[in-house]
């Protein structure tokens, strides 16, 4: 049987690598981009691939998408879209911190009805209070609340049957990365898909990086 992969911001960076390599595996894949008439590169992308349009923000958008995936069972749900740079800090909130728990709770259902049933959010080493690395910022302030946001709700996640995390794809060459970042955006999804893989029921409600090493909080 087929598994099935959500890949939320699968319009650019590691969102779209996600969607090439599980596409690529042969797996049947679901993607956000903020405009469907406009997806940008991964229209072009081979496989068993179908598109959906979602702005994080809009709660018209995520209805629309639960409606489309009612009947959908969700192995692996992947919470990759994100703002850094340029952007006011309460829209960094808003997509950083509050969409990714608001749209996983409201696709909790459909992972938890699946066989994998596999979650992981995007966060980032600059959200930890310990053992991080640079400045915490408006981008670390927010990831910091999507940290304390999830941690609030593991246990109720994993009584629902759910395997969810929080997992730092590293210092990644992509738009927000920039040029001079030492991972590729390839490597890194590579390893939060091994990352996917392996996930435990003791892995749950914590937080890991995408070369398998569990961080500080």
């Amino acid at each position: 049987m087929t598994s099935t992969a959500l890949i939320i911001g699968a319009s650019r960076g590691i969102g779209l690598e996600l969607v090439t390599q599980y596409a690529g595996a042969g797996w049947t894949v679901h993607g956000t981009t903020r405009s469907i008439d406009q997806p940008g590169p991964v229209a072009s992308i081979a496989g068993d691939i179908t598109l959906h349009q979602l702005e994080v923000r809009s709660e018209k958008d995520l209805r629309q998408l639960r409606a489309s995936l009612i009947d959908t069972p969700i192995d692996v749900l992947i919470h990759s879209a994100g703002v850094y740079r340029n952007t006011p800090r309460d829209e960094i909130m808003a997509v950083n911190a509050e969409a990714p728990i608001r749209i996983a709770e409201a696709l909790l259902e459909n992972v938890a009805a699946s066989n994998l049933r596999r979650l992981a959010l995007i966060t980032s080493q600059l959200g930890a209070r310990r053992g991080r690395t640079g400045s915490l910022g408006d981008y670390g302030d927010s990831k910091a609340a999507l940290n304390d946001a999830f941690r609030a709700r593991a246990s109720e996640w994993a009584a629902r049957g759910v395997r969810a995390i929080v997992i730092h794809p590293g210092w990644v060459s992509t738009d927000m990365g920039g040029a001079s970042a030492p991972v590729s955006v390839h490597d890194s999804a590579w390893g939060i898909r091994n990352v996917m893989d392996s996930l435990t029921a003791e892995m749950h409600g914590r937080f890991w990086t995408w070369d398998g090493r569990e961080h500080e909080w």
